[in-house]
C-alpha cells in the first residue's frame, strides 16, 4: 500500500495533467446551477421542466467505480450525494480520459449533464462535460470506517464531519438551539450585547484565569471567566434586559463535562425575581425538548460515561443547599467553622493541599460536589448556597445567598442569583474574597474597583442568569463529552 507521502506526490503529478490539458486545477468559480439536495428533492419535477437540458452541480468525489467506458462516481455535497455517469461515447477521448487520469476520491469538481434514472432506479446525472473546482492533494478516510483515532477525530475534525452523518446533523443542530435561545430571549425584549472578553481583571465568577499581556499598554490581563459584571454594569446605563452568548475561559482540569474554552450565556432582567428567573428557566429548556427536539426524555451523562434517562417534562422541584448538605453529610452550613468544613472536606476525599487554600465556601461547595450532586437526577433547582460562595448575589440573614443551580444528571446547568447591588454589602463580599485570594485560594474574586464605582451610581434590582451552551447542546444530543458539541476541541500537540 502506498504510504502518504507517495499518494500525495502522485496527485501533484496530476496538477500537472491538469494544467496541461488546459484545466486549473484550483479555479475561482465553477458552473453549479443547483446544490444536489435541491436536485434530489424535486428531482421528477426538474427532470420534466428541463427535458434534455443541461444542468451543472458541484460535489466532492467520494466513490468511483466501473471501468472502461463507463464510470460510476458518487458527489456528495454536505451530506446529501448524487450519482453521477461518466460514459465515453459521450465526451470526447480527451476530456473523458482526463477525468481518468486526474480525479481521485476527495476531489471537488463540476459537472455538467442531463438527469436520468439509471435501470436500477437509481437519480443521476449524466455528465456531458466536467470541470476540476478543487484537487485534493491528500484522501479521505476509508469510507467505511472514517476516523479510528478518537483523537484524531478531535484533531481533524473536518474529516470526521465529512464521514460521519450524524456528526454533521449535530452540528446543525447546535445551531439551531442557539437559534431557539435568541429567539427565546429576543421575544422577552431582551437586548443581544457583546462584552470584552480580553479584560485587565476577571471577575464574575470563582475560577482560575488565563493569564496574558498587553504589550502595547504594557499591562497584564485575563481571558474573561464570567460575562457577569460588565452586564450589570450595562444595566446601570438603562438597559432593563440583557444577553450575551459568548466565550468564557477557566483555566482549570478538563474532562469530559468540563471544558477550559467555552460558550455560555448570559442574561439580567430588571425589575424580576429569582422566581420569575426559575419560571424562565423551565420554560426555555422544555421549550427546546418539545419544540425542537419533539421529545422530553434524553440520555444524560455523567463525568464516568455512565447514562441515565431523564424526563425534562416533569415537575421540577426545589430544595436548599443546607437541606441537601444536612440530609447528606449531617453538616449544618449556618454553623459550621471554616476549620470544622475543612475536617468535612477531609473526610470526603478532597486533597489535603487544596483544602488549606480552600476558603470555607468553597469547602463546603465541594463536600456538596461529592456528597449531594451526583444523586440528583431529573431536573431540580438547588437553591440558597452559602454567602461566601456567592458573593455577586443578594445575601439572605442566614450566611445563605438567594440563589439557584439547576442541576441535571448530577450536572450543574445553570447559575442563578437575585443579583446584589448594595454596593457597601458588595465592597465588604469582595474584600472578603480577596483575603481569601492572598491565602492561596485561587479561584477566590478580587475587588473590582470599577465595577463597584458602577453600583455605586445605581443599578435597579434585577435577576441573572448563566448557563453553558455545551452543556445544554450536550443533554439534548445525548453526547458522553462536552468536546463533541463543539468544532475544535483544545488538544495537546502530538510529540
Amino acid at each position: 500500500m502506498a504510504s502518504i507521502i507517495e499518494l500525495r506526490a502522485a496527485r501533484l503529478q496530476k496538477i500537472n495533467k491538469l494544467k496541461e490539458a488546459g484545466m486549473d486545477p484550483y479555479p475561482t468559480s465553477v458552473p453549479r446551477d443547483y446544490p444536489i439536495k435541491e436536485v434530489k428533492d424535486s428531482f421528477d419535477s426538474l427532470s420534466l421542466s428541463l427535458g434534455e437540458k443541461n444542468i451543472s452541480i458541484t460535489g466532492r468525489v467520494i466513490i468511483v467505480r466501473g471501468q472502461g467506458s463507463i464510470l460510476f462516481v458518487v458527489l456528495q455535497d454536505g451530506h446529501e450525494r448524487l450519482q453521477a455517469v461518466l460514459k465515453k461515447d459521450e465526451l470526447t477521448e480527451k476530456v473523458f480520459n482526463l477525468f481518468v487520469d486526474t480525479i481521485d476520491n476527495g476531489d471537488f469538481i463540476s459537472v455538467t449533464g442531463s438527469l436520468f434514472v439509471t435501470q436500477r432506479g437509481e437519480q443521476s446525472i449524466l455528465i456531458k462535460d466536467w470541470k476540476m473546482a478543487t484537487k485534493a492533494l491528500l484522501p479521505l478516510p476509508d469510507k467505511w470506517h472514517g476516523l479510528q483515532d478518537i483523537e484524531e477525530t478531535y484533531r481533524k475534525r473536518y474529516l470526521d464531519i465529512l464521514m460521519d452523518k450524524e456528526l454533521y446533523g449535530r452540528f446543525i443542530l447546535r445551531s439551531k438551539i442557539i437559534k431557539f435561545v435568541r429567539a427565546f430571549f429576543d421575544k422577552k425584549n431582551f437586548l443581544e450585547i457583546e462584552t470584552p472578553i480580553l479584560q485587565s481583571e476577571a471577575g464574575g465568577a470563582m475560577a482560575k484565569t488565563f493569564n496574558t499581556h498587553h504589550n502595547d499598554y504594557d499591562m497584564d490581563m485575563v481571558l474573561r471567566i464570567s460575562l457577569e459584571l460588565e452586564h450589570k454594569m450595562l444595566m446601570t446605563g438603562g438597559y432593563e434586559r440583557v444577553y450575551e452568548i459568548g466565550k468564557n475561559f477557566r483555566n482549570e482540569g478538563s474532562d469530559p463535562t468540563h471544558l477550559q474554552e467555552f460558550t455560555m450565556i448570559e442574561w439580567y432582567a430588571a425589575y424580576q425575581s429569582l422566581e420569575t428567573n426559575m419560571k424562565w428557566t423551565e420554560e426555555l429548556i422544555k421549550s427546546i425538548a418539545t419544540d425542537l427536539m419533539d421529545k422530553t426524555i434524553f440520555k444524560v451523562y455523567d463525568n464516568d460515561g455512565n447514562g441515565v434517562d431523564v424526563d425534562l417534562s416533569l415537575e421540577w422541584p426545589r430544595i436548599t443547599f443546607g437541606e441537601l448538605l444536612k440530609k447528606d453529610t449531617g453538616t449544618d452550613i449556618e454553623a459550621i467553622t471554616l476549620e470544622e468544613a475543612k475536617i468535612e472536606a477531609l473526610k470526603w476525599g478532597i486533597k489535603e493541599e487544596e483544602v488549606k487554600k480552600l476558603g470555607r465556601g468553597n469547602l463546603l461547595d465541594k463536600i456538596y460536589k461529592k456528597a449531594s450532586r451526583g444523586k440528583i437526577i431529573n431536573p431540580t433547582f438547588v437553591t440558597d448556597f452559602p454567602g461566601d460562595l456567592k458573593p455577586l448575589a443578594q445575601q439572605n440573614e442566614n450566611g445563605t445567598a438567594k440563589v439557584a443551580q439547576l442541576i441535571i444528571a448530577g450536572a450543574e446547568i445553570t447559575n442563578q442569583y437575585a443579583e446584589l447591588v448594595n454596593p457597601l454589602i458588595q465592597r465588604d463580599l469582595l474584600v472578603s474574597q480577596a483575603k481569601a485570594k492572598e491565602g492561596g485560594d485561587e479561584e477566590a474574586m478580587g475587588v473590582n474597583e470599577g465595577f463597584l464605582t458602577a453600583m455605586e451610581h445605581g443599578m435597579p434590582p434585577m435577576t441573572g442568569f448563566g448557563m453553558g451552551i455545551d452543556r445544554l447542546v450536550a443533554i439534548f444530543t445525548e453526547q458522553k463529552n462536552l468536546r463533541d458539541t463543539i468544532f475544535f476541541p483544545t488538544m495537546r500537540p502530538r510529540e
